[in-house]
């Protein structure tokens, strides 16, 4: 569905994966899972966000997977994982833990990396036992703990009840989005990418959030507005990166900025200039050096203890 865009380094379309399979959660649901890459390479796991897909991660496929094994999954109602009548902090949690007792080896770690929803996934597992076997170093990509109706900037007003109410209004529509016409791309560009954005990344971007249906991004919706993962920040004790863009809307950087100071081991706050929600298809080359610079430091050791254990 993002086959049509173009951007500096050729077509952007989603690679095609090594493998596919389906994760089964703990209620059930079922996830789709892609693995890019060579077997046996470091891995590195990409989360999405609301209203997403695996799509989403296109840049981050194409370059990691020439030397990592990069495994990527639509959260549940999201892209190819069929819609679940459960929506919560928890069945996210549950649902990444699947995704990583079916990819990964018993003890084998791994670089995670959450945008938006994806981020809060993270932070919901935090402290989960598979979590915990499994996490080398996490990345918080355009991302927020709590809060995010009352700091969120989607509607130029003040701070106040009013903004918030409408806020909400906007964010919790069950309004179709419907096609995506020239109307639609100035507004989710408005709402979620920065100014300089190109129009084949916001075309890219509209399309993938297009096609999430209505009822799937309002159940989420609601969920995002009571959000508060606090807890699961300070449970994060893996070194954790964050990044947002400086035009963020959604979540903008004084959460990024909240997370930093809450989180037990942050490596590392990168504001990107100009960038906006979207900042790992606005910004493809910073994100993907932040995901390798944490592979760098910290799943080699890691990969050779697993590997020393298991001779």
């Amino acid at each position: 569905m993002t086959r049509l865009m173009h951007v500096k380094h050729g077509p952007y379309a989603p690679p095609v994966p090594a493998r596919e399979l389906t994760a089964l959660s703990a209620d059930g649901a079922r996830l789709h899972v892609e693995v890019h890459g060579p077997d046996g390479a470091p891995a590195v796991v990409l989360v999405h966000g609301w209203t997403c897909s695996t799509a989403f991660w296109a840049a981050q496929l194409r370059d990691l997977a020439a030397d990592h094994r990069v495994i990527a999954y639509d959260q549940r109602g999201h892209g190819r994982s069929p819609a679940s009548e459960t929506c919560g902090v928890d069945a996210l949690a549950d649902d990444l833990e699947a995704v990583l007792a079916a990819t990964l080896a018993p003890g084998e770690k791994a670089v995670l990396a959450g945008h938006s929803m994806g981020g809060m996934t993270l932070m919901a597992a935090s402290a989960r036992p598979g979590f915990r076997e499994h996490t080398a170093a996490a990345l918080l990509c355009s991302t927020g703990s709590s809060r995010l109706v009352a700091e969120s900037l989607v509607v130029p007003m003040r701070p106040g009840r009013a903004r918030t109410w409408l806020t909400r209004k906007v964010l919790g529509s069950r309004a179709p989005l419907g096609p995506v016409t020239p109307i639609a791309r100035r507004i989710l560009k408005y709402g979620t990418m920065g100014a300089g954005s190109a129009p084949d990344m916001v075309e890219a971007c509209a399309r993938i959030v297009h096609a999430c249906p209505t009822r799937v991004r309002y159940a989420w919706s609601h969920v995002l507005d009571s959000l508060d993962l606090d807890h699961g920040v300070r449970e994060l004790t893996v070194p954790t990166a964050v990044v947002v863009g400086t035009c963020d809307r959604l979540t903008p950087p004084v959460h990024a900025r909240a997370l930093a100071a809450a989180l037990p081991d942050c490596v590392g706050l990168t504001e990107l200039p100009g960038i906006g929600h979207m900042s790992p298809v606005e910004a493809p080359e910073l994100v993907t050096k932040r995901i390798r610079e944490l592979s760098a430091a910290h799943l080699t050791s890691t990969q050779g203890e697993l590997e020393e254990a298991g001779a």
